[in-house]
């Protein structure tokens, strides 16, 4: 028990919560987007005085100066209420930005009705200029804000101390995920196991080198030893409903969070709700939707988007077009059999990166694949041109895929389409991919490309066939604009 006696067990009465460094930087930082929520609808205020009223103020337009400075004085409250200052939605997700968004229609509707309400006249294009462009502001801030974040986390700072609680293999891939994704912002500090790891000769001190500080029973303790900001309760039968109250009711007093993570992994968005049954909070699961209306609507604004993308993008086209064909022999498109929906085969259009003879060449190097599963990938393959290697670091080989879109094979989001060898290597869960038409970007292109490994390529596109949404698709499409500019992960 020499592990579980670094740890004092007892409780006091009187406990003061204390302010850990991670409140404390949270604090700074909603402070931050509370003066950029300000100035943003003030920003907008005054653009829409201006462009409205323009040239010296006058007595009419003294109503309007007047709400032009009442205007963010009132939307920081409105924030307030719609909860958009949540320490929770502090770094990721969509949650932040879309509880802005919808302060913002409710400011603007709250000030239609009391204007109608009132009889009051205000200038309409006033009001249609000012709210929606503050609430945009408001949100292109936040996303700023963000980035910044991020990028102190990546450094290690503005992160928040985890105890993590649960089997030693699940512990262990939480550890590696976080580490990986250093962007959410938890940091695993202790680790709690059964009590049969923590005592006697077979004692786990670490795992993947994060010390062992209790069991299950000393993780409050544990929590408050170290100054930790969350307590993270994985899938396991030790820790039952009764457990983990009385967790949390140890760990409330310290103002520490408690997480749960359940065994059902990588669903997330609308298919989750909490029905309560008889006082027993069930966890509903909803179906992924892969028919109906919205697939409809999900078809019909990939083919505009695509169409649309080809148009403005026609003379990029005919530049790498030209490029390829200057370069050497050899057709300028690269054609290739892939499948789709429902093992669907089609061809997919590429612009030719390699030599003429790449397949050819292909049996020669097997041997030097650099990837883990049934995917082929090298990062200094030799039979890339010189105008390939640059047009699949920027991925401008992919544009003419948004013919395959066009023509109904593909998506502009979806899991990555793959080849028919590919295909009869795969086994289980893996044929799950093809319940979705493929797309031209997605989870996997946002997530490192061809830096994934086989198992992590797989478990994203699962995740996306699972959640998939139009706007997780807008999600996806604006973080691969990122992706590619960096030009990581392409080979």
């Amino acid at each position: 028990m020499a592990v579980v006696d670094k740890v004092q067990t007892g409780s006091s009465t009187g406990h003061q919560p204390r302010r850990t460094s991670s409140q404390s930087w949270s604090v700074g930082y909603r402070r931050v987007a509370g003066a950029l929520d300000f100035l943003s609808m003030l920003a907008a205020g005054m653009i829409a005085f201006g462009l409205r009223f323009p040239g010296v103020p006058s007595e009419p337009t003294v109503p309007y100066v007047v709400l032009t400075v009442a205007l963010p004085v009132l939307w920081i409250p409105m924030l307030i209420l719609c909860r958009a200052y949540q320490p929770r939605y502090i770094g990721v997700g969509y949650e932040e930005f879309h509880r802005v968004l919808r302060a913002g229609f409710i400011y603007t509707a709250t000030l239609a009705i009391l204007a109608y309400a009132t009889k009051t006249e205000v200038a309409r294009g006033y009001v249609v200029m000012a709210m929606p462009f503050g609430t945009l502001l408001a949100v292109v801030a936040r996303y700023r804000l963000r980035k910044w974040l991020h990028r102190k986390r990546w450094n290690g700072d503005c992160m928040r101390r985890v105890v993590a609680v649960g089997h030693r293999t699940s512990v262990a891939d939480l550890i590696r995920l976080l580490r990986q994704k250093r962007y959410h912002g938890m940091s695993i500090a202790a680790v709690c196991l059964p009590a049969p790891l923590v005592s006697g000769d077979d004692a786990v001190a670490e795992v993947e080198g994060v010390p062992v500080m209790g069991d299950f029973g000393h993780a409050a303790a544990v929590a408050d030893r170290i100054g930790a900001d969350s307590v993270a309760v994985l899938a396991c039968p030790e820790m039952d409903g009764v457990a983990l109250r009385r967790l949390a009711w140890q760990i409330e007093r310290d103002d520490v969070e408690l997480v749960v993570a359940p065994a059902l992994m990588d669903v997330t968005g609308p298919r989750i709700s909490i029905r309560p049954v008889s006082g027993l909070p069930l966890l509903h699961v909803e179906h992924p939707e892969l028919d109906g209306g919205r697939k409809v609507l999900k078809g019909l604004f990939d083919r505009a988007a695509a169409l649309t993308g080809l148009v403005l993008l026609s003379p990029l086209l005919a530049v790498v077009a030209f490029l390829i064909k200057i370069s050497g022999q050899g057709p300028v498109m690269f054609r290739q059999i892939r499948v789709g929906r429902g093992g669907r085969e089609f061809t997919v259009l590429k612009f030719r990166t390699m030599v003429v003879d790449a397949e050819a060449r292909k049996r020669a190097l097997l041997e030097s694949n650099e990837n883990d599963g049934v995917l082929f990938k090298i990062k200094e393959d030799p039979r890339i041109t010189r105008v390939g290697r640059w047009l699949r670091r920027y991925s401008l080989d992919e544009l003419p895929q948004l013919f395959n879109v066009v023509r109904g094979d593909m998506s502009l989001v979806g899991p990555r389409p793959p080849l028919p060898e590919e295909v009869a290597q795969y086994g289980g869960d893996v044929y799950r991919r093809l319940v979705v038409k493929p797309g031209l970007t997605g989870l996997w292109q946002v997530s490192g490309r061809s830096d994934l490994t086989w198992e992590e390529s797989v478990r994203l596109d699962l995740r996306y066939v699972d959640n998939w949404s139009l706007a997780l698709d807008l999600q996806i499409m604006w973080k691969t604009w990122s992706a590619v500019f960096r030009g990581s992960g392409a080979y």
